[in-house]
């Protein structure tokens, strides 16, 4: 039978392995699935065998700093805690305008790399909470085409800050949605523990979720983790809470370790790496041999945690570098990971996709029948060559209505007795 649908997606490839399927879009949801569909759509989009793939989900960011590089000074150390001290500088300057601006000039930018949903940290210990105003209108702004949930962190520590708790109560008041915190970076251990405690104690209250920076840091005896499994077991808060950076833990004896996964695994924590920034920032103290920076991502997936990759910075005091792109953020976490067997390859590829998605909570997302057609089309085969190629968007919808496009990454060549065009994605 004919049947007419808005748009059918031709002789696609998906992250699963499934090939030479089709997908049907109606009322901006996929309504149907398969090899060859009798159907007839208004628009016909041929994907000529490459990846169609859900969108990109990136589980860390600070849209607040994004694309501030060089304001009001760049970072000479390129250290974490200069990064801070210029934060520090920075903010007494900021304005809303200028923070909206580059927040929409970076999802413009996230759009057309296929970055349909972000989880961005935002400043909480200005007490003007301009941060907090103006990403919460470019929430607004963006909400038609891509997802942007906010976390309201309070970057000089929710007890070391003298209002910092009180600013926090107020953005969660004015629509914040996730209660963040920095247990590292409070005075004293115990006060970070105790940091921990208040913070998720705050979320249960008010029934939301929790995403802490926690343990940014190489001290191996820097363990808020623990204390992060232990309160959210003990408040009920299974499934709705993330540590950030975890990076103590790649300097933390095995012994631990041991005791520590599990514990994680108890209490539905799940864990969020950034590896661009963890290579660049962790280590630093170090001559040779020199650690790695970014936390036990394979250990972490083998004992059953759900583990998100993301950019954190982009163009700010902590990060010159970047353009909001996943797959570079994936290339980045396979290489530093040592994850380069193509189970591991493709769970690198998960961990900007479908495991970031689960612990934002996002609703209709992946490639199934009623879910929302949110799609990018890449101008690669499967999500392996993907993150090899950092492979072109060759098309990217929300809803079904396609919000942008590239052409495939093509280069021709002028030499006498070779192919006119170069083919990157050649594989054996």
């Amino acid at each position: 039978m004919d049947v007419s649908v808005d748009t059918v997606i031709r002789n696609a490839s998906l992250a699963d392995g499934q090939r030479g399927v089709d997908v049907a879009i109606t009322a901006g949801r996929i309504t149907a699935l398969g090899p060859a569909l009798p159907l007839r759509g208004a628009q016909e989009i041929d994907a000529q065998g490459d990846l169609l793939s859900a969108p990109f989900v990136d589980a860390h960011f600070h849209m607040d700093a994004t694309l501030s590089y060089g304001l009001p000074r760049v970072n000479a150390s390129g250290t974490l805690l200069e990064g801070i001290a210029l934060w520090a500088e920075l903010k007494p300057q900021l304005s809303q305008q200028a923070l909206v601006e580059r927040a929409l000039q970076y999802c413009d930018w996230a759009v057309a790399r296929g970055l349909l949903a972000i989880r961005s940290h935002v400043d909480v210990c200005d007490d003007r909470l301009l941060a907090v105003e103006a990403l919460l209108e470019v929430q607004r702004r963006v909400a038609p085409y891509l997802d942007l949930q906010l976390v309201a962190f309070p970057q000089d520590g929710v007890l070391r800050s003298p209002t910092a708790l009180a600013n926090l109560r107020r953005a969660l008041d004015m629509g914040v949605e996730v209660v963040g915190g920095i247990p590292h970076f409070e005075r004293t251990m115990a006060d970070g523990a105790a940091s921990v405690r208040l913070l998720c104690e705050l979320a249960a209250e008010r029934g939301l979720m929790v995403d802490m920076h926690c343990d940014e840091s190489d001290d191996p005896l820097s363990r808020h983790i623990e204390t992060l499994a232990y309160e959210t077991q003990r408040l009920g808060l299974q499934g709705r809470v993330a540590g950030s950076h975890l990076t103590s833990m790649h300097s933390m004896d095995n012994y631990y370790v041991s005791k520590l996964l599990p514990l994680i695994r108890e209490a539905g924590v799940a864990a969020i790496a950034n590896p661009l920034i963890n290579i660049t920032l962790q280590g630093r103290h170090d001559s040779y041999p020199k650690r790695r920076g970014m936390t036990r991502v394979p250990e972490l997936l083998a004992a059953g945690i759900e583990v998100a990759f993301g950019h954190d910075c982009v163009q700010d005091p902590w990060y010159s570098l970047g353009s909001g792109d996943m797959l570079e953020v994936a290339h980045m976490g396979l290489h530093v990971a040592q994850m380069t067997g193509q189970d591991a390859m493709r769970a690198c590829y998960q961990a900007v996709t479908s495991n970031p998605a689960r612990i934002l909570g996002l609703q209709g997302y992946g490639i199934a029948v009623g879910h929302h057609a949110d799609l990018v089309l890449l101008d690669a085969p499967d999500p392996v060559a993907a993150i090899r190629l950092r492979a072109a968007r060759r098309l990217v919808m929300r809803r079904g209505k396609v919000l942008a496009e590239a052409p495939r990454a093509v280069s021709r060549l002028h030499i006498a007795g070779r192919p006119a065009q170069v083919d990157f994605r050649l594989q054996r």
